[in-house]
């Protein structure tokens, strides 16, 4: 099946975030903690996270239930993060330049974050 044919689900909202320019490990530290909480004690956590990726993943949070109240007409206070998932993205490949002429591969990697809200029922 392809992403279209995929059936909705009317009680689950989504919110993606594509090419982050973020190593994938370094978001999926930050994604553990918050999978399976509510909404409301996520955003909190993720206020005070000092890591980089921490505002990335709030902005993601946020948006999820932003669709999920304006497109679903469900309240903020009852979402629970149903599922959270990063995958690996392209690699931006670099050569860094070392002795004698030679040259090292450098590898950025982009990753992709999806976040899924349901109402807690």
């Amino acid at each position: 099946m392809t992403e279209q044919e995929l059936p909705k689900n009317p009680n689950k909202a989504a919110a993606h975030a594509k090419n982050l320019r973020i190593a994938p490990n370094k978001i999926n530290k930050i994604i553990k903690q918050i999978r399976g909480k509510k909404y409301l004690e996520a955003l909190k956590l993720l206020k005070h996270f000092p890591q980089k990726p921490g505002a990335k993943v709030w902005d993601t949070l946020y948006s999820a239930a932003s669709n999920a109240s304006k497109n679903l007409s469900l309240s903020k206070e009852n979402l629970v993060i149903s599922e959270a998932f990063v995958n690996q993205g392209s690699i931006l490949k670099r050569r860094r330049c070392r002795a004698r002429g030679k040259g090292f591969k450098i590898e950025k990697k982009l990753c992709h974050l999806s976040i899924f809200v349901k109402e807690l029922s």
